[in-house]
């Protein structure tokens, strides 16, 4: 541990020093050098520099030297210019939700936008007001008012996209209040509006009004930035996001909207690869299978049902043996010889009426399972039958499932510590 500390004080000076070296040049620029001549000290500058450490600064210029966003951004340009990079992949934050399109990234951008509107025009607008409670200080409350009525899209998502989710994590509390407030807040918009529109007097009633409404906005933008958002991160998976940011423009954004579609990091398909090689155009590039739920390649599907702790037999609709695992510890023998014949034909002349009749049984629709089980020296062996049944019900097989139970049924208590 001591090693490891000494190595981070280590390193603090380098950091800083080429922080400063960037900070410099971010100056120069904004104090209108070309960015050709300070491109070899930004190369050397930044040489090793992380994504993060790029946005620290960034962070710094903007809120400790008082530097413009838009100059901020002739970083960017220097960064093309010098890596010959894309903007985007410079400033792709490791954080998915701090990218743009995730549902919280827009919420929070929606968030700037209501606290402009609420913290700067309507504040401004209200003290006016306040002082001149002309008509036309009235039009331009009201258009406020009608621009704060988009709210109802931010709240309509937060509460039919994102707090379905959270009730299926058992989270009902919060947003049964949240909604609440919610509502509350569109009413006092609606009010604050027929007060203005019908206004013949009130100066104070409006002024409270409108206060009220900036509070409201501003406190739930609180509660949805520290309480409501970190914990629906804590508990929607990424495929959860993936659904919500899906279906968020049919409700629409509030003042903005996201910049554009929020496409989550992930390892590429083997298809594509392969698709490419082979010039595009097949389904599924050869040697793999594509189900519904993803894409193996033939040797991991194989690998995969000879690790299953359980023996898998497959018959056709024809009562011809298809497939067999076979794992290490199978526990009724096959051979491969039975590839190809009918299952009557695997069996003793003097139970194949039983097997007759459980296939007659699936067949027919009146049974979809039968189990057995039985004691065989040590093993306690749960034999499962089941009729493998297309989309329309259709008979395609019978999948035969055998497994030694004889550890499942020994447990007792609990295990919640992995072992060693």
């Amino acid at each position: 541990m001591s090693e490891l500390i000494n190595n981070r004080e280590a390193q603090a000076p380098e950091r800083s020093e080429r922080q400063q070296m960037l900070m410099d040049i971010i100056k120069e620029l904004h104090a209108g050098k070309d960015v050709e001549e300070v491109k070899a000290r930004f190369q050397e500058a930044t040489l090793n520099v992380s994504v993060s450490e790029i946005s620290e600064l960034e962070h710094a210029l903007m809120t400790e030297e008082g530097i413009p966003v838009s100059e901020v951004q002739r970083l960017c340009s220097v960064h093309t210019a010098v890596f010959k990079g894309s903007i985007e992949e410079i400033h792709r934050s490791s954080k998915p939700e701090e990218q743009p399109g995730h549902p919280v990234h827009t919420f929070k951008q929606e968030n700037r936008e209501l606290e402009k509107l609420t913290g700067f025009t309507l504040e401004l607008h209200k003290d006016k007001f306040a002082k001149d409670d002309s008509p036309a200080a009235i039009y331009k409350l009201l258009e406020d008012l009608n621009l704060l009525m988009d709210i109802d899209k931010h709240y309509s998502r937060k509460e039919n996209l994102l707090f379905p989710y959270l009730e299926k994590y058992g989270v009902y509390g919060p947003t049964k209040v949240m909604w609440g407030v919610d509502d509350g807040i569109r009413s006092m918009i609606k009010e604050a509006k027929a007060l203005l529109s019908a206004y013949e007097g009130g100066r104070e009633e409006v002024l409270n009004a409108l206060e009220l409404i900036i509070k409201e906005v501003n406190e739930m933008i609180f509660k949805e930035e520290n309480i409501l958002l970190p914990m629906a991160l804590e508990k929607l998976t990424e495929d959860e996001w993936v659904k919500i940011a899906g279906e968020s423009e049919s409700i629409g954004f509030c003042l903005t909207a996201p910049e554009k579609e929020w496409i989550p990091e992930r390892a590429p398909e083997p298809t594509v690869a392969a698709d490419s090689e082979a010039g595009g155009g097949a389904e599924a590039p050869q040697g793999f299978i594509r189900f519904e739920t993803g894409i193996v390649s033939v040797q991991q599907l194989e690998l995969i049902m000879n690790h299953l702790p359980v023996d898998l037999t497959f018959i056709d609709e024809n009562d011809v043996v298809r497939y067999f695992s076979h794992g290490k510890e199978r526990i009724f023998a096959r051979t491969k010889a039975v590839i190809g014949r009918t299952v009557q034909n695997c069996h003793p002349p003097q139970s194949v009426h039983v097997v007759e009749k459980l296939l007659e049984d699936f067949k027919s629709g009146r049974k979809d399972a039968e189990d057995f089980w039985i004691q065989i020296k040590d093993k306690f062996v749960y034999i499962r039958y089941f009729a493998i049944r297309d989309e329309e019900g259709r008979y395609m097989g019978t999948l035969e499932f055998t497994q030694n139970i004889a550890p499942i049924r020994a447990l007792e208590g609990q295990k919640r510590i992995m072992s060693e």
